[in-house]
């Protein structure tokens, strides 16, 4: 999908979590705005705190706001959804998350 489906996707559905997903993934794989990126990722972990690959993805966003503090919690939830099996896979997300907690120390 391009960027003004998940646009539109949110605009209907404010609440709908793969929307939110999607737009801040796609802003972050775009090279857009990663404000606008961290304010739907972070809409999406509230909306489902058990999917990896949006704390993934608000980490990598935080990280790039020069806001690691931020991130460390972000990232320390989503690899614990993952390995305590509270979500729907994402442990192969596991290793990179762990590599970005790393980097912040």
């Amino acid at each position: 999908m391009d960027i003004d489906a998940f646009r539109l996707m949110v605009a209907k559905h404010p609440k709908g979590f793969l929307g939110r997903y999607g737009l801040g993934n796609k802003i972050l794989q775009e090279g857009g705005s990663l404000e606008e990126a961290v304010e739907h990722l972070t809409v999406a972990t509230q909306l489902d705190p058990t999917h990896v690959a949006s704390h993934l993805a608000l980490g990598r966003a935080l990280i790039g706001l020069g806001k690691p503090a931020d991130a460390k919690p972000i990232l320390t939830a989503g690899i614990e959804a993952a390995l305590s099996g509270r979500s729907n896979g994402g442990k192969d997300l596991v290793p990179e998350m762990q590599h970005l907690l790393r980097t912040l120390v």
